[in-house]
């Protein structure tokens, strides 16, 4: 497929729903480096403006259909990115995923199609977790769904619900696989082990240590989000943002270990250990190879050592 030459953002209005999120300010500051202005959506106010700050926010209920008409109508975005989502699968209130992920998306589609000034992409964050528990080799978009919790089936649901407006929107859906970073929260798995090194904790205690995943980078991420905007060819497309690479919890422990120079013990914790834990996810990231132009995510050490050294600073 040949790939078309990508959009010019410079000057565009983006919206960005969950823009003071771990992935929302990540890709706030691909955008702005970019050229684009962005407007920010959010339950709260993020901190004091800086590179990872939008020009503009708006304190917007998602689940609040008035306000998100009356938000949308006076933005009036050239280019949209929802991410704002109940993200976490071990969320103690489970009707929480299907108010935000599915609800709140669908008050966003509706005031977008409403809205007299139509977007030009409108770009949905999903998760590969709906691909449940397939392991059989590199999972791509082809692959049939089999949601294994209450976080991956919103996100499912969410991407059928979209497809109603598709008519009326040129709507991309995204699939990323995990990702991790300076910034995510430490009830996350990869920050979680991070912290344990750069402190030195003498042990940790885990779940399920023979979980092999698809670990990216949350720069790369942003990356892909803002180049798939840019691509014409994306739209109407649902999209893996993987690194077609597995690696286990020991491949992890492993490589901090030798980064930070500390060694620590590892103590399985049953109660960590869900039922329903999805064994395996690998992805295939050729579509995206496609779609877009010199998108690459960074080896998982060197993730690693960036959020090392965050961390051991402090």
């Amino acid at each position: 497929m040949r790939v078309a030459s990508p959009s010019d953002l410079t000057g565009k209005r983006v919206l960005v729903t969950g823009a003071s999120g771990f992935t929302g300010r990540y890709v706030t500051a691909e955008l702005k480096a970019h050229g684009c202005r962005v407007i920010g959506v959010g339950g709260q106010s993020p901190p004091a403006p800086d590179a990872e700050t939008p020009d503009e926010f708006n304190v917007v209920d998602l689940r609040d259909q008035a306000a998100v008409d009356r938000m949308v109508g006076e933005v009036a975005a050239d280019h949209v990115v929802h991410l704002a989502a109940v993200a976490f699968v071990g969320h103690g209130n489970v009707d929480d995923f299907y108010r935000v992920n599915l609800l709140g998306t669908r008050n966003l589609l509706q005031a977008l199609a409403a809205a007299g000034h139509r977007p030009e992409r409108v770009l949905l964050a999903s998760s590969a977790n709906v691909y449940g528990n397939l392991s059989s080799g590199a999972l791509d978009e082809s692959m049939p769904p089999a949601p294994a919790n209450d976080y991956a089936v919103s996100k499912l649901a969410m991407e059928h619900m979209a497809h109603l407006w598709s008519d009326r929107l040129p709507l991309t859906i995204t699939r990323p696989f995990n990702y991790t970073g300076v910034g995510q929260a430490e009830n996350f798995l990869v920050p979680k082990i991070v912290a344990h090194f750069a402190r030195r904790a003498p042990q940790i205690e885990l779940g399920n240590l023979e979980v092999s995943r698809d670990f990216g980078d949350v720069r790369a991420v942003a990356l892909a989000y803002r180049q798939l905007l840019q691509s014409a060819d994306a739209a109407g497309k649902t999209v893996n943002v993987c690194t077609g690479i597995g690696h286990s919890l020991g491949d992890i422990l492993a490589m901090c270990s030798a980064l930070s120079g500390h060694s620590l013990e590892v103590r399985v914790n049953p109660a960590f250990v869900r039922a329903n834990e999805v064994r395996e996810l690998l992805g295939d990231n050729r579509l995206l190879r496609r779609l877009v132009c010199d998108w690459d995510v960074p080896p998982l050490e060197e993730t690693l050592r960036w959020m090392l050294t965050a961390a051991e600073r402090g």
